[in-house]
């Protein structure tokens, strides 16, 4: 995969009313919305950006290629902590890689906590991440917020309905030390799903190829490769394994398998 070398790009207050020239290659804007204050006193908002038709970003867990985006919040005042809820990504085909991601537009929702609920966040953002079209590019833009609306803003609100529902099924699973690292096959408890993601959730060191999906008479089960930055056999909590399905209905999460049995 190619990649252009960028200079960054710092966007603040006027990044509202910045020139399209002044983005990275297939960003047409990028911005923290607004978003509210909700009854527990944490702002809820969403980093949106807008891209180039054809042009798309990445999820958290890329895939085959690509790479996650990163986010620094310490140009923030009074932030606790920050939660993310990514909407469920596309399954998007380049030849015989699949990524993860999102064409066009990105809507990501996040819950920012204060460390004082009494006074207000000013919100700042610095963010690394990726877009492609032919060509992948890396960018680094920061973002400051504006003051909250009072009333939720509706874009935010169909973000996070797109966000993938909490199972509490913890499916079975298998594990093979392999030369670089583990195989992993997971017996999935629906067999319609289009695209299954996994994660470690706390090691993002960890790469994780896509899985491949398997449908049988038993039903369907996912295959993945886990390879460590040590390159070999690793002991994995598969508590901390996080696994997405996605279907045309939507997407659901799981937390863990099992492989008692």
């Amino acid at each position: 995969m190619k990649f252009l070398i960028l200079s960054t790009l710092s966007l603040g207050l006027s990044a509202l009313s910045a020139l399209a020239s002044d983005l990275p290659p297939g960003v047409v804007s990028a911005r923290l919305l607004p978003g509210w204050v909700d009854q527990a006193g944490n702002r809820v908002s969403a980093i949106e950006l807008q891209l180039e038709p054809g042009w798309k970003t990445y999820w958290r867990q890329p895939g085959d290629s690509g790479f996650p985006p990163s986010f620094d919040w310490q140009g923030s005042t009074n932030l606790e902590s920050v939660t993310l809820h990514w909407p469920a990504p596309e399954a998007i085909w380049s030849g015989d890689e699949l990524t993860l991601g999102y064409h066009d537009r990105l809507v990501l929702p996040f819950t920012a906590s204060p460390q004082m609920a009494e006074a207000g966040s000013e919100l700042q953002l610095a963010m690394d991440f990726g877009v492609c079209e032919k060509i992948c590019v890396p960018a680094h833009v920061v973002l400051r917020a504006d003051q909250p609306d009072v009333r939720p803003d509706p874009q935010i609100l169909t973000a996070l309905k797109r966000v993938p529902v909490p199972s509490d099924v913890v499916p079975s699973c298998h594990m093979t030390p392999i030369e670089d690292g583990l195989r992993l096959v997971v017996e999935l408890p629906q067999s319609n799903v289009d695209v299954a993601a996994m994660e470690v959730i706390g090691q993002p060191d960890i790469w994780v190829s896509t899985p491949i999906l398997h449908s049988g008479t038993q039903g369907t089960s996912a295959t993945v490769e886990l390879v460590p930055p040590s390159a070999s056999p690793f002991d994995l909590d598969t508590e901390d394994l996080l696994i997405t399905l996605i279907d045309d209905a939507g997407a659901i999460e799981m937390q863990g398998c099992s492989t008692a049995g």
